[in-house]
């Protein structure tokens, strides 16, 4: 089906299909993450709504509306719409795929495109915090949206997305410690959208790694493996951590899992990650030697299965696959 024809079934269709579709679309968004719907604050809504009423009758006068448009469902589907839940964490996946230009970093999935992730970022950044916005970005310099909830949710392009929830509002409807925590964000890191990433020195830059950043990442990474952390493993397999970085004895955490026998984390480096299963350390050691030593004949059978078909990824092949889906960090 073609974009037009796909546009053109959704405009004849139903209130129901096209909520059940936009919420199937937000799902995506959030990776599958929790999105609900809240009745009351529906029913509320449309009882209280005359305002909405009112621009969507003025709207109706002057022909705003397509021929043959039923205005009190379309002002319905809009009162479902603002009735929709999230929670911080589902609404940070959200913002996450919008940092990640339309791809959700959970799944992998490309929810949208990246002319409209443009877009939507553009119309967030000029008008997403109510009549605060013009303030908000020249302070914060960052696309975000606030809701009357007490939620913001910011978006530092290519980076990260944030959501965070306080509800006490200031005169204007936005969170007034959520702008202070997007302001305080902006003046301890140099994510504000005019901030020069080479010569701002007061600011952090946490793009940037250094040599004490990476041993600790280093650390981390093999302690998790030690310990059969895979939860700490895909967080920092999502937050783009080198799953195949060496201590000083060029061991990998695959190396530390296949000693320690767990299983779960050498499916996890193999299956989700896609490390190399033949890593040798500095006394010529592998993983399988590692799992043979200690007894753990299960791992040796997984690693043998790895091996024989592995082959080193090319400079191409490697970024396609860094770029691909994330789907089985789940």
């Amino acid at each position: 089906m073609t974009a037009a024809a796909g546009q053109m079934t959704l405009q004849s269709a139903s209130t129901a299909e096209k909520f059940d579709y936009i919420m199937n679309f937000l799902k995506k968004m959030a990776g599958n993450e929790y999105v609900g719907f809240s009745n009351a604050t529906f029913q509320s809504e449309r009882e209280s709504g005359d305002r909405n009423f009112a621009i969507g009758y003025y709207l109706k006068e002057k022909k705003c509306f397509p021929e043959g448009t039923d205005m009190t469902s379309v002002l319905d589907l809009y009162f479902q719409l603002c009735s929709i839940e999230v929670t911080c964490e589902s609404a940070s996946v959200m913002a996450a795929t919008l940092a990640n230009g339309g791809i959700c970093p959970i799944t992998g999935e490309r929810v949208l495109s990246p002319e409209a992730v443009r877009n939507t970022l553009s119309l967030m950044h000029s008008c997403g915090m109510y009549d605060f916005s013009g303030q908000f970005a020249f302070h914060v310099g960052l696309p975000a949206k606030s809701g009357v909830s007490g939620g913001i949710l910011l978006v530092v392009p290519n980076v990260m997305g944030i959501m965070c929830w306080s509800p006490p509002l200031d005169k204007l409807g936005n969170s007034v410690r959520g702008i202070q925590f997007c302001t305080d964000l902006v003046e301890l890191f140099n994510f504000h959208n005019y901030d020069n990433l080479r010569h701002f020195t007061k600011k952090h830059d946490p793009r940037r790694e250094g040599g004490d950043q990476r041993v600790k990442s280093v650390i981390n990474l093999l302690f998790a493996a030690y310990t059969g952390d895979v939860s700490a493993l895909r967080r920092f397999a999502l937050s783009s951590m080198d799953m195949e970085q060496r201590d000083y004895d060029c061991r990998t955490a695959l190396h530390v899992a296949a000693a320690e026998g767990h299983i779960s984390v050498v499916r996890f480096l193999l299956e989700a990650c896609k490390v190399n299963p033949g890593p040798v350390d500095r006394w010529g050691n592998t993983p399988i030697d590692e799992a043979v030593h200690f007894g753990h004949h299960d791992i040796v059978t997984i690693l043998q299965q790895h091996n024989e078909k592995y082959s080193p990824p090319t400079d191409a092949e490697d970024k396609e696959r860094s770029e691909k889906s994330l789907d089985s960090l789940l």
